[in-house]
């Protein structure tokens, strides 16, 4: 369905059933990223949630009216959850999400019944371990000049962004599979105006773990041993930054457990939704 929000339409599909508790799940990489993965990844939960994905401001299928901030961002997200008329809910993000899901309960810690990261940072510092990442790879050898240019949002076109995005999937995943690469590239919707302006306006100034304190909910913090763009140091900083924070490690994952361990993923999600109430009507 498309729904006007915050004067923008964004492309949304909800699953479950309406007097459900609500998570609403946000996708990564502005520009890149689309509502079919965390689609795929959270359908599942509707047997006990009412489950809100969306394409965001300037992604996917959505309108792309600026602001591309995460201030804008957030706020598009609790008007999502004024929407769907109620008062709290579980929060779940991963990657760039994750940067969100962080900032909103940081924004508004007594709305968030349960925090679900994956695979994210608290800052910009994932940076250098990915460039090293990048430059030491034996799977593939990356073009440097295309991993500066996606990292700092520099790209020219979609086109460009395309190209960009081919050199560096190769890293992501536990297992390199060059078909399936393929099959993400052409499936991918490219934005990239929004993407030039998350990690070329944004990104330098992102830094929130001096506000992680803020985050007063359960937080789970998930990550794949092998990834490559934010390693499991980033994990193991918001861990020990915010109060009730737990961390799992995917052993045969990289940015991608969800897909990649999706049943243990999903369990362990389960779990701790569980014995933390959120899922309790």
């Amino acid at each position: 369905m498309r729904l006007l929000i915050n004067g923008n339409e964004l492309e949304v599909e909800v699953f479950g059933a309406e007097d459900a508790p609500v998570l609403i799940a946000h996708h990564g990489a502005p520009g890149l990223g689309s509502r079919a993965e965390p689609r795929a990844t959270f359908s599942p939960f509707a047997d006990t949630y009412r489950v809100i994905v969306f394409d965001a401001r300037g992604s996917g299928v959505s309108e792309g009216r600026s602001p591309f901030t995460h201030e804008q961002w957030v706020a598009d997200v609790d008007a999502l959850r004024a929407w769907a008329g109620v008062e709290t809910f579980v929060m779940a993000g991963g990657s760039y999400g994750g940067f969100i899901s962080m900032e909103y309960a940081i924004r508004h810690p007594d709305r968030v019944r349960a925090l679900v990261l994956r695979d994210t940072s608290a800052d910009h510092e994932n940076d250098k371990a990915a460039r090293h990442n990048a430059e030491t790879s034996t799977r593939v050898r990356i073009d440097l000049e295309k991993l500066d240019r996606i990292n700092n949002g520099q790209v020219r076109d979609d086109d460009d962004l395309r190209d960009c995005w081919a050199e560096i999937l190769p890293l992501y995943d536990h297992v390199y599979d060059p078909a399936k690469v393929a099959e993400r590239v052409a499936a991918t919707p490219y934005r990239y105006e929004t993407h030039n302006f998350a990690f070329s306006v944004n990104m330098p100034a992102y830094d929130i773990k001096s506000q992680l304190h803020r985050i007063t909910c359960p937080t789970l913090v998930t990550v794949g041993r092998d990834d490559w763009i934010t390693p499991v140091a980033s994990s193991e900083t918001i861990t020990s930054l915010v109060p009730n924070a737990r961390l799992v490690v995917f052993e045969k994952s990289g940015h991608s457990p969800q897909v990649e361990e999706a049943e243990l993923w999903r369990q362990v999600v389960r779990d701790f939704l569980h014995e933390v109430g959120a899922g309790d009507r």
